[in-house]
């Protein structure tokens, strides 16, 4: 039982009007909350306060309050929610993967209690511009909050004309993460303690996990400890091959067909300016909520791979006889991004792990012995000692297996603002968005076209590629640059990679330049504030290593920033963008298949997503909706 209080600083706190104490509460931090709460009964009583959790709800700042108040109907109390929005707060921004060329650019933004990731289509942009004109997007993932603020994790995808979500859970999200892995979890069903668990506010410190570590210091420290002399191997240990088919396992047994009401419902309110409609689609977001959480409580995104009758209980027990007899079985994996709805692209599917033996060869190369549960191989060499882990390592870990959703953080390199990517992990890596400020005042997310005036079409131009660039400051030898880092083109085939550097501006140079144009997209005069003087992208050294030729960059009073190439005379325009409003007043578009719906591994430099069935038309929506 908690302690009665003590002493007048507990007194004079419970003496205070919940509106004062709600207000001292924005010093404090949830964790301080949760720590202030174990002092004694009645400061317990006190800290659990509605107001004082939705202040906190509020400085956390993924929604705003009058949003707040729609969610708190969704879940037990203030407290709960506060705790999905601390959980899910890291997740909010724009991840990119390099491949393909021409997208993986997946926005994460809030949906209803739950944060959804959106892939922003490569697309051609109307004579409606970007303000007015649909933006195109598919879904790639959700994590929802459950009734007491936990979290569930919900991957999209469409197989063979059918749209499927992909039960899952969330890993403890690292408050800096950079990184966001799809992968394959094991756990135990029951162990003497679980070192991972909810924990809503207060994480445990690198000394703590030493503590508990300690009976188990010869493990490696990429090694979580479960239980005694029990070791978890991490999903990223596995082989490229091994991760990719396991993926692919696990999302053929687990996947759930959305029903079309649901599927084709919304993930997220449309904007405020018509509260009639946002009314609707907050009834229709709950009853989406609740089918979601129902197909998650039956708790079919996890899988007891040892009650599998093609797989021993034993997983250091398989032995090649069974490996050559699932060589004859087909696979289980399905990746194909042309499946239609004719079923033209036939896909085998069990509820079993057996269609992995398939690659198991490969994995566990020629036979090897099991000496104290250590694989020893011909040459004498542990397992340990290899560069990758063994899958029946990976097995014993736990009893069953199932999809998570992990964001970390790791040391990554970057050139230009853009990271250095692996091209074997399932990954999204996070961009930073700089808040403008007074000496950076053109930091952020910016979009635009080719030509002037701006979003003007032309005859033999009706629709123009849509470019996404992030504008960041590096400083270097005392001067300031301005980089616009690419992150998404529109065209059929790309013009520049990735991560190119669309054009690089010295904000300590002011340019004389005088603008070629007198007025803008209305006629107006155009009124120029600064000018600065910069490179801009050209055909040079290969595709990988473009050269730049000389420009300029204007800043006008509305707003707007134009760089012009000097010798050509083309001129890149741009403005600012808030995803969230364009993403609400866009249109929506088939997934890609699960696994590479998340990140497209494979290389491309034509638009892959215009592959998809039922979406080529859809891609030229702009195109032709606005003429």
């Amino acid at each position: 039982m908690l302690p009665e209080p003590c002493g007048c600083g507990s007194s004079l706190l419970l003496s205070l009007p919940d509106d004062l104490l709600a207000i001292i509460s924005r010093s404090l931090s949830p964790r301080d909350l949760c720590f202030l709460s174990l002092c004694c009964r009645s400061l317990s009583a006190l800290v659990a306060s509605e107001k004082v959790w939705l202040t906190q709800c509020e400085m956390i700042g993924t929604v705003p309050r009058r949003d707040l108040i729609e969610w708190r109907l969704g879940v037990s109390s203030y407290k709960a929610l506060c705790r999905f929005l601390f959980c899910t707060q890291p997740l909010i921004g724009i991840w990119v993967h390099q491949n393909p060329e021409l997208g993986n650019v997946v926005y994460v933004m809030p949906g209803f209690l739950s944060v959804v990731g959106c892939r922003i289509i490569p697309q051609e942009l109307g004579p409606l511009g970007i303000e007015d004109g649909p933006i195109l997007w598919a879904p790639v993932f959700e994590v929802i909050g459950n009734f007491d603020g936990s979290t569930a994790f919900f991957l999209h995808g469409r197989e063979n004309g059918h749209d499927y979500v992909y039960p899952g859970s969330v890993k403890p999200v690292e408050r800096t993460c950079n990184v966001l892995l799809l992968e394959v979890g094991a756990e135990q069903q029951e162990n003497e303690f679980k070192l991972l668990h909810s924990r809503s506010f207060i994480q445990y410190s690198d000394k703590d996990l030493r503590k508990v570590c300690r009976s188990n210091s010869g493990i490696s420290m990429s090694q979580r400890v479960l239980g005694k002399n029990e070791v978890t191997v991490p999903f990223s240990r596995l082989a490229f091959s091994d991760r990719r088919k396991l993926l692919s396992i696990v999302t053929s047994q687990i996947r759930q067909k959305l029903p079309p009401d649901s599927a084709n419902g919304p993930l997220f309110p449309r904007l405020r300016d018509d509260e009639e409609k946002f009314q609707i689609d907050m009834v229709l977001l709950m009853e989406r909520r609740s089918l979601l959480m129902q197909m998650c409580k039956l708790d079919g995104h996890q899988i007891d791979w040892k009650a599998s009758p093609e797989l021993p209980s034993d997983p250091n027990q398989l032995e090649l006889s069974q490996i050559r007899k699932s060589l004859d079985r087909p696979s289980a994996s399905c990746n194909s991004i042309n499946d239609d709805d004719d079923g033209h692209a036939k896909c085998t599917r069990k509820k079993t792990l057996g269609g992995y033996l398939r690659g198991l060869k490969q994995i566990m190369g020629r036979s090897s012995s099991i000496i104290g549960g250590a694989a020893i191989s011909k040459n004498g060499s542990s397992s340990s000692e290899n560069k990758h882990a063994h899958l029946h390592e990976f097995l014993r870990s736990g009893d069953t297996i199932k999809l998570t959703l992990h964001a970390t953080s790791v040391k990554l390199s970057s050139y230009r603002a853009w990271p250095n990517m692996h091209d074997n992990r399932f990954a999204l890596y996070k961009l930073p968005m700089r808040v403008p400020t007074v000496d950076h005042e053109y930091a952020g997310l910016w979009g635009g076209t080719f030509g002037w005036p701006p979003g003007r079409p032309t005859k033999d131009k009706p629709g123009k590629a849509l470019f996404f660039l992030l504008l960041s400051y590096e400083e270097s030898e005392g001067q300031r640059h301005l980089i616009a880092t690419k992150i998404l083109e529109g065209t059929h085939y790309v013009l520049h990679p990735n991560g190119s550097a669309m054009f690089i501006v010295n904000m300590d140079e002011p340019s004389f330049d005088a603008f070629p144009c007198d007025s803008d997209a209305d006629s107006l005069p155009v009124n120029i504030n600064h000018a600065f003087t910069g490179e801009g992208i050209a055909n040079g050294y290969g595709f990988r290593y473009p050269g730049a030729k000389p420009g300029s960059l204007f800043a006008f009073q509305n707003g707007l920033l134009a760089f012009i190439w000097k010798e050509s005379r083309v001129v890149l325009t741009l403005q600012r963008l808030n995803l969230q409003e364009l993403l609400k007043k866009g249109v929506r578009v088939p997934a890609l298949p699960p696994i590479a719906n998340f990140s497209y591994l494979t290389r491309s430099y034509s638009n892959v997503f215009a592959g998809l069935s039922n979406t080529s038309t859809c891609l030229s929506s702009p195109r032709s909706s606005a003429n």
